[in-house]
């Protein structure tokens, strides 16, 4: 059985979807087939092999309603065609009132959530480069209930025609699922599968490099389980019964992202996210730049984004430094 459901943002693991760095964020995410060296990743394992040398960088997020994002990732050339990358995605919320039946305040609850991901991408022609990603997932919501943990992998390609032009698909969050046990704090068993996501994008540069377009699709699949209560009439008489249906929520969305080089030293960026959702109350438009600066024989690069989140209207702030060694 398949609902549609364009505009809705559902799914687990929803903080390890809102983008990775300040970079990719004032790109309005749209990084799917970016032609730039030294790309997370996060958005294509694919696009390893372009990695220029050893990088490490550490990216924090301000955002409204006691939430935090974090970001750190190292990833560096292996051989002469390959790439490895390694990262780690943080979440939280903070100063939760914990209140008892009553109302009454009884202790401040905070939530944590983390991604730990191994990358690695190939170039087997100069044209064709693959890869694929392994991810953890821990979700910590509940103090009576042990961290749940889950396991996804990502696949990557990325096709090159042209100089200007790279083209690129991604399959995200397979097999990634949470399977709960709240008996501890009074509920049962329960599974959360992560929504298989599936990109298509492109990219095009002009003006030497110095301007370039990214856009893609994005078509997310999330299955979900109702269930309705039922009474069977037996020979023994009533017995309740829970009826449990699969269903399989769909979601289309788009986003693009400009960025443009006046300087050497200079990047100026902006993008949008969630076209097509919720008309423009479900947009996440952004923009930022990025600056590089040498120091000796290290390569030091410093980004900013400010993002306007959907529905609240809050601006969530996003710094990166990158450091290659």
């Amino acid at each position: 059985m398949s609902v549609p459901a364009s505009g809705q943002d559902v799914g687990t693991g929803a903080f390890s979807r809102l983008g990775f760095g300040a970079r990719g964020m004032a790109l309005g995410n749209a990084l799917v087939a970016d032609p730039s060296a030294d790309v997370s990743p996060h958005y294509n394992p694919a696009l390893l092999p372009s990695a220029s040398g050893q990088r490490v960088s550490a990216s924090a997020a301000l955002l409204s309603f006691d939430r935090e994002l974090q970001f750190l990732e190292f990833t560096a050339p292996l051989g002469p065609t390959a790439g490895i990358g390694l990262s780690l995605t943080h979440a939280g919320v903070n100063d939760i009132d914990g209140r008892n039946a009553d109302g009454v305040r009884t202790e401040t609850l905070s939530t944590d959530e983390f991604a730990l991901s191994l990358a690695f991408g190939n170039r087997f022609a100069d044209w064709l480069a693959v890869g694929t990603t392994l991810t953890l997932y821990q979700s910590d919501l509940l103090p009576e209930v042990d961290p749940v943990r889950g396991f996804g992998v990502d696949l990557g390609v990325r096709v090159q025609p042209t100089g200007r032009l790279s083209l690129a698909a991604t399959v995200k969050d397979l097999l990634a699922k949470y399977e709960w046990d709240a008996a501890p704090a009074g509920g049962g068993s329960h599974t959360d599968r992560f929504p298989v996501r599936v990109q298509v994008g492109g990219s095009y540069s002009l003006l030497d490099e110095r301007l370039q377009f990214l856009a893609e699709m994005e078509s997310r699949y999330t299955t979900r389980d109702r269930r309705d209560p039922q009474t069977l009439v037996t020979s023994g008489g009533p017995r309740a019964q829970t009826r449990t249906e699969s269903f399989l929520l769909h979601d289309l969305r788009a986003r693009v992202g400009v960025a443009y080089r006046p300087l050497k030293v200079l990047r100026l960026r902006a993008g949008v996210d969630r076209l097509g959702v919720d008309d423009t109350s479900g947009l996440r438009p952004s923009a930022g730049f990025g600056v590089r600066q040498s120091i000796g024989d290290l390569d030091l690069r410093v980004s900013y984004a400010a993002t306007l989140e959907p529905y609240v209207r809050t601006v969530m702030n996003t710094g990166t430094v990158e450091l290659f060694l």
